[in-house]
């Protein structure tokens, strides 16, 4: 995936919620993700296109895969000093 530019308080900024189903479930697949959060869309003929209907109307189980998403994202590279 490539990384848009990032935003100050916005860890999820230029990323959309089909970016964020599709990388969790390559990464994990559907069970895991059933078992991390066990919403019927991950848990019964799972699809990205289900369960991105699910998460628009569900504040709180959104709110729990975009979390999970932060959590893995790599920390940002430190800046390198500038010799002076």
């Amino acid at each position: 995936m490539s990384s848009p530019r990032s935003h100050p308080r916005d860890p999820l900024h230029g990323i959309n919620l089909e970016t964020i189903v599709s990388e969790l479930v390559l990464r994990h697949g559907w069970k895991a993700m059933a078992e991390h959060i066990p919403v019927r869309c991950f848990q019964f003929d799972p699809s990205v296109k289900s369960s991105l209907t699910f998460l628009r109307k569900t504040p709180w189980a959104r709110q729990r895969v975009e979390d999970w998403f932060i959590s893995e994202m790599p920390e940002a590279p430190a800046a390198p000093e500038l010799p002076g």
